[in-house]
């Protein structure tokens, strides 16, 4: 199944800016559909986007649309065989353009537009989510160090930083053993992390990398996997700013 992702604009400044969603993009059987939720509406700020000018209006094309397709690497480039591997993708069966920007989220250091996946169930029924650690330009060179003997299939421990003063529900990540912090869960998770901390208990949520790619720009460097309980009564996703704008858009499932 191919993945619902959701696309979120900052508002204001890259230090000081407010998140949130403002827009969904599917890709079913007949293309990709990107459409507005109401985030756009209520985001401080948010300008429409180029060729999208519409918020009410269902944009379908049997391409992925520019805004996205330029944050994937042209095949042409030198390095798309090792932007494939970051992501822990095989690149000689790559999958579908969607499923890397779940994963890789679109992000450029110069513009404030992200992607991020709906949450999905694995086999078990669990919460499953696989994503780069994020903040790791602000770690000290220690633990950039430390990130560097760290093994595929190590456990690491999350903690939460409810002080935090860049964003109230942070959640840090540590290595098990010093214990050294070596960076955050995005920010599309956190919240969903610190749902299912307190309904399921922390010793459910289960964090492992699952990659270090040494050679890879710091937003692709250090590849994790998440798990935990999906709680019968957890519904991610679907706060006011998820909601769509165009009430004739039968959403894929999520």
């Amino acid at each position: 199944m191919n993945p619902v992702l959701y696309v979120a604009w900052r508002s204001g400044s890259s230090d000081h800016g407010k998140w949130g969603p403002v827009g969904r993009l599917e890709h079913g059987p007949h293309g990709y559909r990107f459409a507005y939720t109401r985030g756009a509406r209520t985001l401080p700020g948010f300008p429409p986007f180029t060729g999208m000018p519409d918020l009410e209006e269902v944009y379908e094309s049997e391409q992925l649309f520019p805004l996205f397709a330029n944050r994937l690497l042209s095949r042409s480039r030198p390095e798309y065989e090792a932007f494939l591997q970051w992501g822990a993708f095989d690149p000689n069966d790559p999958p579908d353009p969607l499923a890397i920007l779940a994963v890789t989220e679109g992000r450029r250091e110069t513009d404030a537009i992200e992607v991020f996946p709906s949450p999905i169930r694995d086999d078990l029924g669990r919460y499953a989510a696989k994503f780069f650690l994020h903040g790791l330009r602000w770690m000290t060179p220690g633990a950039i160090d430390r990130i560097g003997t760290l093994s595929p299939g190590e456990t690491l421990a999350l903690q939460l930083e409810n002080e935090n003063p860049s964003d109230e529900h942070a959640v840090a990540v540590y290595t098990t053993s010093g214990p050294v912090k070596i960076g955050y869960i995005p920010r599309y998770l956190a919240r969903d992390v610190r749902e299912l901390w307190d309904k399921c208990g922390a010793e459910s949520i289960q964090i492992t990398l699952q990659k270090v790619n040494p050679a890879a720009p710091i937003q692709h460097r250090v590849l994790c996997c998440l798990n935990s309980c999906w709680p019968e009564d957890f519904d991610p996703c679907n706060r006011e700013e998820f909601q769509l704008i165009p009430s004739g858009m039968l959403a894929l499932p999520a």
